[in-house]
């Protein structure tokens, strides 16, 4: 399934993406703010498109999507909506940050989630994930504060989230504002990276 804007085009990670996600989740942020294997080769990227993608489509459990440049076949990123907790994952590559990219990956996954019936979307990033935070924030969703992730840290153990919330009617989820800290100038070019698997 393909999911298109002007500037951006969502099609399904296929094994001649092997080149391109294996050198997306060489970055350090990617590394950082998610739980992709590390070190990270080339298998490693077969198994994500074999045992993730594929089985994910099939089963109804996690929809994930190839991000590219309108007019371009190589992946920048990748994002994902997992059906159980309705909940949205993604990266970036360093070279399409700042770009407004993920903004409209981003845009379009959740609408076409809502376009299938779901009432909300849930995101959450590791505290601190300044990148991921500004995404989410630019995409409508409202900020619902700081708890234990859904998603445990690399280690396997507990660890601090931010979470938001996008609701399909538009109404807030949420009055809490969102971590000023988190945005000072030039937040939007930051490294982008929710928590992935």
């Amino acid at each position: 399934m393909t999911l298109s804007s002007d500037r951006v085009r969502l099609t399904v990670p296929t094994r001649s993406d092997t080149a391109a996600i294996t050198e997306g989740c060489q970055d350090p942020a990617v590394v950082r703010w998610t739980t992709v294997p590390t070190p990270y080769t080339e298998r490693e990227a077969q198994t994500f498109v074999d045992a993730l993608v594929g089985p994910g489509w099939a089963s109804d459990r996690e929809y994930t999507w190839g991000i590219r440049r309108a007019g371009s076949d190589w992946l920048v990123g990748v994002v994902s909506f997992r059906t159980e907790h309705r909940d949205l994952g993604f990266w970036l590559a360093p070279s399409a940050r700042g770009t407004g990219v993920m903004h409209e990956a981003v845009e379009l996954v959740v609408g076409w989630a809502f376009s299938q019936g779901a009432p909300d979307v849930y995101w959450e990033c590791y505290e601190g994930n300044v990148g991921s935070a500004s995404v989410a924030r630019a995409a409508g969703f409202s900020f619902t504060g700081t708890g234990t992730a859904r998603i445990p840290a690399r280690d396997g153990g507990p660890t601090v989230a931010w979470t938001g919330l996008r609701r399909a009617d538009g109404t807030p989820a949420s009055e809490l504002p969102w971590p000023p800290a988190s945005f000072p100038d030039g937040a939007e070019g930051q490294p982008a990276a929710a928590v992935v698997r």
